[in-house]
C-alpha cells in the first residue's frame, strides 16, 4: 500500500526532526517544500526562474506554480511508494490543490493518507525558538535549552560557531504563531472532516514524540 503523510503544527513544534526520522524509518522520500523550491531555482528550470522572479520582487510564489512543482515531484518514481511531505499544505487553498494532485497521481493506487497534527504548548514553542541555534556549514539545528551542543556555541559535527537567526525573538515568534493560527490551523478541521487527521502530543523529548508517532502510523 502506498503511504502518504503530511504534517501540521505551528513553527518549532518538531515537525522537521520527526519527518526526517519517519522518512528514514519507512524508506520514503522526505519532501521539504522549501528545499524543493530552492532546488528548482538552483537548477534554473522554467518553474524555478518564474519563482525566482517573484521572490526577487519580494512577492509570494504563485500558489499554482508551487502546486506544479510539488506535483512533478510527487508523480516521480522516487515517490511511487509514497512520501513524507513537510511544509505543505499551509492553507485551505493549498490543501485543495494537494487533493487534486493526489487524485491525479494515485488513480490506480491503494493509498494510506494521514495528516498528522502536532499539538504543543505555545510557551514551549517560544522557548524553542528563542534558544534555537544552527550550524552555518552543515545546517544542524541545536537548542540551548532542549538540545544543546556538546561544547557551548560550537557544532558537534563541524566544530564551527553556531548562529542564531535575527528573527528568533519572542516578539517575532508570537507574531508567527498568530499568522499560523489564522492561516494554517483551519487545516485541522479540513482533514478531521475527511477522517484522516491524527493528533500527537508534541510536548516532550524527541524520542517520546517519536514513540507517539510510531503508534499513530501503525493504526
Amino acid at each position: 500500500m502506498k503511504k502518504e503523510f503530511i504534517f501540521l503544527g505551528p513553527p518549532a513544534c518538531g515537525k522537521g526532526t520527526q519527518t526526517d526520522k519517519l522518512a528514514a524509518f519507512l524508506n520514503l522520500p522526505h519532501i521539504d517544500t522549501g528545499s524543493l523550491l530552492r532546488n528548482e531555482i538552483a537548477k534554473k528550470t522554467e518553474e524555478g526562474l518564474i519563482a525566482k522572479s517573484h521572490i526577487d520582487k519580494g512577492q509570494l510564489v504563485p500558489i499554482d506554480l508551487v502546486a506544479s512543482i510539488i506535483e512533478k515531484k510527487l508523480a516521480s518514481d522516487e515517490c511511487k511508494n509514497g512520501y513524507v511531505l513537510d511544509g505543505y499544505p499551509r492553507s485551505l487553498e493549498q490543501a485543495e490543490k494537494l487533493d487534486i494532485i493526489n487524485a491525479n497521481i494515485d488513480i490506480n493506487s491503494n493509498v494510506d493518507f494521514k495528516a498528522i497534527y502536532f499539538e504543543i504548548d505555545t510557551q514551549i514553542l517560544i522557548d524553542r525558538i528563542i534558544n534555537r541555534q544552527s550550524c552555518p556549514v552543515c545546517g544542524e539545528i541545536y537548542n540551548k535549552k532542549y538540545k544543546p551542543s556538546k561544547f557551548e556555541n560550537l557544532c558537534d559535527k563541524c566544530n564551527v560557531a553556531l548562529k542564531t537567526r535575527d528573527d528568533d525573538t519572542e516578539e517575532i515568534a508570537k507574531k508567527r504563531f498568530e499568522t499560523y493560527y489564522e492561516q494554517t490551523a483551519p487545516l485541522v478541521d479540513f482533514y478531521k472532516d475527511k477522517n484522516v487527521l491524527y493528533r500527537i502530543d508534541a510536548n516532550g523529548t524527541i524520542e517520546e514524540v517519536w514513540t507517539r508517532l510510531l503508534d499513530v502510523i501503525n493504526l
